[in-house]
C-alpha cells in the first residue's frame, strides 16, 4: 500500500509549492495561500499531465484530504490500465453534449423548422403577401400531414403524402409546396437539425415517382380578347360607369397588371411629364417601372381626378368603397360581367397588347416585353441592358392608345404598321 505523506494539519499549514501525497496526488499551494488538489500522471508515450481535483480545504465547497485520495486512486487505476484520465473525461463530456444536442434536435418538428425559416427570411422578401403565402401553403399542405414529426425524421413518404393528393388537381400549388418543403429541409440540414439527402428534391428523386406538370395538363392561360377587337371593346367600356370601369380602361391602356393599377397612388403620377412611376415594392420583379402615359390614359386620369375628394398625394388613384382601401380584383371582373364578357379576364388584356405589338406593328419584341415589365430572361442581356428604352416605349404606348380608341380594326392596324422604331 502506498505510504501517504500528508496530514490534515499539513494541508492547512503547508507553504507555497507542490507537496506529494503519493500515487500522483499533490497539494498545490499558491503564493496567495489558495490550495488545490492535482493529480499528476504520465501515460506511456505522452508527457506528464495534470488533472485538477478541486480546491483543498475543510469547507463544504472544498475537497478534503480523504476525498482527494479517493479521486486520485480512481484516476491512478485508469492510468495503470493504459487510459488517459483527461482524454476519457473529454470524451465523456463530448458524449453528454452530443446527447443533449440530439435531444434538442429531436424536439424540433418540421413545423418549428418551417416557422424559423420564414422568420429568418421574411424580412428579405418583397412583401408581406409572399410571407403569408409561404406560411399558408406550409400550414395547409405540409404541417397538416407531418408538422408534428421531428424534422430529422421527415422522409419521402411524408413528402408524398402531402403533395401527391393534389399533384394532378392543383399542380401549380403542389409544385410550390414541394419546393417549399425542400427549402425548409435544406434549411434544417444547414442548421444541423437533420442529415442525409433531401427527400423533397425533385431531380433524380421525386421526378422518378411523380409525373411532370407538363405531362399532366396543359397550361391554362388567362382568357384574352383578340387584338383586332380591342377598339370595339374599348368603345363599350367607355360608356360603363364606376371607378372599376375606369381602372380597367387605365390597365388596358398602360398594359399594366391589375394589382399595379389598383394600388396606384397620385404621388406616382407625373401628369406634366406623362409618366407613371411604379415603385419597386409594388412590382412583381421587384424593380421600379416607368410607364409612359398616352393621351387616352391621361384622359382616364382626368376623369378620375375630377371626382377626387382628397388632395393627399398618397391617396389612391382608384379607391375602393371602404375608407381608402384599393379596389378588389373582383371589381374589374364585375365590370366584364356587366358587359357580358365573363369569358375575359383583366390580366388577359396584357396578352392582347402583346399580340397586337407582335402581329400588327414593326416594334421589336423586346420593346413590348419591357412595356409589360417582364424580366429579361438572359442574365448576360440583363447585365448589358441598363436603360429602359423609355422614349421608344412612349411611341409604342401612344400607338396602342390610338389603336384602342379606334373602333375600326382596319384603320387602327394601318396606323400601327406605319409607326415603327428607327
Amino acid at each position: 500500500m502506498t505510504r501517504r505523506e500528508l496530514s490534515a494539519a499539513f494541508v492547512r499549514t503547508a507553504g507555497p509549492g507542490r507537496h506529494c501525497d503519493g500515487d500522483g496526488l499533490y497539494l498545490l499551494v499558491k503564493k496567495t495561500g489558495r490550495r488545490f488538489w492535482i493529480f499528476r500522471y504520465k501515460v506511456t508515450g505522452t508527457k506528464t499531465r495534470e488533472a485538477g481535483l478541486g480546491r483543498a480545504g475543510e469547507s463544504k465547497k472544498c475537497v478534503r484530504l480523504a476525498e482527494a485520495r479517493e479521486k486520485a486512486a480512481t484516476l491512478f487505476r485508469q492510468v495503470k490500465a493504459g487510459v488517459d484520465p483527461l482524454t476519457a473525461r473529454d470524451a465523456a463530456l463530448a458524449a453528454s453534449k452530443a446527447a443533449q444536442q440530439y435531444a434538442t434536435i429531436k424536439g424540433i418538428t418540421f413545423a418549428d423548422a418551417a416557422r424559423r425559416y420564414i422568420d429568418a427570411h421574411a424580412p428579405s422578401w418583397r412583401n408581406t403577401k409572399h410571407a403569408g403565402q409561404w406560411a399558408a401553403t406550409i400550414e395547409t399542405y405540409a404541417n397538416s400531414v407531418f408538422g408534428d414529426i421531428p424534422v430529422s425524421e421527415v422522409g419521402t413518404a411524408h413528402v408524398l403524402a402531402a403533395v401527391e393528393p393534389i399533384w394532378a388537381t392543383k399542380s401549380e400549388t403542389a409544385s410550390r409546396v414541394r419546393g417549399r418543403i425542400e427549402t425548409v429541409l435544406d434549411f434544417a440540414k444547414a442548421r444541423g437539425w437533420r442529415s442525409g439527402e433531401n427527400p423533397a428534391a425533385w431531380k433524380g428523386h421525386l421526378s422518378l415517382t411523380l409525373p411532370t406538370r407538363s405531362k399532366m395538363a396543359k397550361v391554362k392561360h388567362h382568357a384574352a380578347l383578340p387584338w383586332a377587337d380591342i377598339g370595339t371593346f374599348m368603345a363599350d367600356l367607355q360608356i360603363q360607369n364606376g371607378i372599376g370601369a375606369r381602372a380597367l380602361r387605365f390597365a388596358i391602356l398602360t398594359a399594366a397588371r391589375s394589382g399595379e393599377v389598383r394600388g396606384a397612388r397620385w404621388q406616382e403620377i407625373d401628369l406634366v411629364g406623362a409618366v407613371w412611376t411604379i415603385p419597386a415594392e409594388r412590382m412583381k420583379a421587384g424593380r421600379e417601372h416607368r410607364v409612359p402615359l398616352s393621351e387616352q390614359a391621361l384622359a382616364v386620369l382626368a376623369e378620375v381626378s375630377a371626382a377626387r375628394t382628397s388632395d393627399d398625394p398618397a391617396a389612391l388613384v382608384f379607391p375602393g368603397q371602404s375608407g381608402g382601401r384599393p379596389l378588389s380584383d373582383m371589381s374589374l371582373t364585375a365590370v366584364l360581367r356587366r358587359m357580358e364578357r365573363g369569358d375575359l379576364t383583366a390580366h388577359g388584356f396584357r396578352s392582347t397588347f402583346k399580340d397586337w405589338a407582335a402581329e400588327s406593328t414593326a416594334y421589336p419584341a423586346e420593346l413590348s416585353e419591357m412595356a409589360l415589365a417582364h424580366t429579361i430572361g438572359s442574365k448576360v442581356e440583363a447585365a448589358y441592358r441598363r436603360g429602359d428604352l423609355f422614349e421608344k416605349r412612349r411611341r409604342l404606348m401612344a400607338d396602342w392608345g390610338t389603336f384602342c380608341s379606334t373602333s375600326s380594326a382596319g384603320q387602327g392596324a394601318k396606323i400601327s404598321h406605319l409607326r415603327g422604331v428607327t
